[in-house]
């Protein structure tokens, strides 16, 4: 009984784990349906040479504490500052995770705003409460930054993932979208104009901790960029081989266009259809996100964080540009190749 029970355990397990992406499926269909009617055999994607994302020690910013004397925090109950230091001082507080660590700086320089308000002037604290309120509002930049670079649920959105993004699920792209969103807008009116720090309400700040939970099971991000990185390359490699070869597609007058008609038809079934589409909602939900990402580093190396060279490059071919450019390049390359060939076979545009 036992050697008739293994190999259909083994085959279950090795059928779940060689399970094959749909999209990786349809790109390679699609390329061998082309060069079948080539009569050539398919050239190798190549493999994927793209910036990773740094690890976190390369990237935590050091921050210095600050201290207040307890008798003088003590005091500090009748404008509610005590409290939030208690929680802070707490076994709890100690061991906070990069996001309810910002989530208390930011409640921190609410509270102390407030505080300075009901505090008589004359109040020998009051001026010492000014001089935290600048050190404090100086680490800002480098509280943030850990937490978006450094902190778990935030930076596994900007590893990169290893499979392409199904056609039918963009999972995570609703919660990245909202949390990066927030963080830009939290970002800018913390640090461009920091006058205005009291327009960030309690429950404001508090959507920190709502944005963390949403994003906590997904990796959306590093998937998307792996996804169009990976497409690109596909893309360019279908191009340059249809290029190659397109001398042997005979078109004209009195010439047999079987060839040409199988490739056109083989463009409308696979690329038309599946593929255009597919690449049209990669690129925009790129280009709902890339601009948030963009501005909040953008804004925290402005606030003279200086990022290694790693998250430099990272930023550079991910945040500002570089992969989309490489990313447009492909699809247009590859649209243009097609509209030369109807054009030359003289091929109406649409389904036939």
């Amino acid at each position: 009984m036992k050697i008739l029970l293994l190999p259909a355990i083994v085959c279950f397990f090795f059928v779940i784990g060689c399970k094959e992406n749909t999209t990786d499926a349809l790109l390679d269909t699609y390329q061998q349906r082309l060069t079948n009617i080539l009569g050539v055999e398919p050239d190798t994607i190549p493999s994927l040479d793209i910036p990773r994302y740094p690890r976190t020690h390369a990237l935590k910013q050091p921050i210095a504490d600050i201290t207040i004397g307890l008798l003088n925090a003590y005091e500090l109950r009748q404008c509610g500052l005590f409290q939030l230091i208690a929680e802070r001082n707490s076994v709890l507080g100690k061991v906070q995770d990069k996001t309810r660590r910002l989530h208390y700086e930011l409640l921190f320089l609410k509270q102390i705003e407030h505080c300075l308000n009901v505090l008589n002037n004359t109040d020998p604290l009051q001026l010492q409460l000014e001089d935290i309120y600048h050190q404090k509002q100086q680490q800002l930049p480098q509280a943030i930054w850990n937490m978006v670079f450094t902190g778990q649920e935030w930076r596994q959105q900007f590893t990169l993932g290893h499979q392409l993004l199904s056609p039918q699920q963009f999972g995570g792209y609703i919660e990245n979208l909202a949390a990066f969103e927030y963080l830009d807008i939290l970002t800018t009116t913390m640090l461009s104009n920091q006058t205005t720090n009291h327009s960030l309400t309690t429950n404001n700040i508090d959507q920190l901790l709502h944005h963390q939970q949403q994003i906590h099971n997904t990796q959306y991000i590093g998937q998307l960029f792996y996804s169009i990185a990976r497409i690109t390359t596909i893309m360019n490699t279908i191009t340059s081989q249809l290029i190659t070869h397109d001398q042997t597609v005979m078109c004209g007058k009195n010439v047999n266009q079987q060839q040409a008609q199988y490739l056109r038809n083989v463009f409308y079934k696979y690329y038309a259809n599946d593929i255009q589409p597919y690449l049209g909602k990669l690129h925009s939900q790129y280009q709902q996100l890339r601009p948030h990402l963009n501005n909040i580093y953008t804004i925290l190396v402005q606030q003279q964080i200086n990022p290694p060279t790693a998250m430099a490059i990272y930023a550079r071919y991910y945040f500002q540009g570089e992969l989309l450019h490489q990313f447009q390049q492909a699809t247009h390359n590859h649209v243009r190749y097609w509209q030369r060939l109807f054009k030359r076979c003289q091929f109406k545009v649409g389904h036939q």
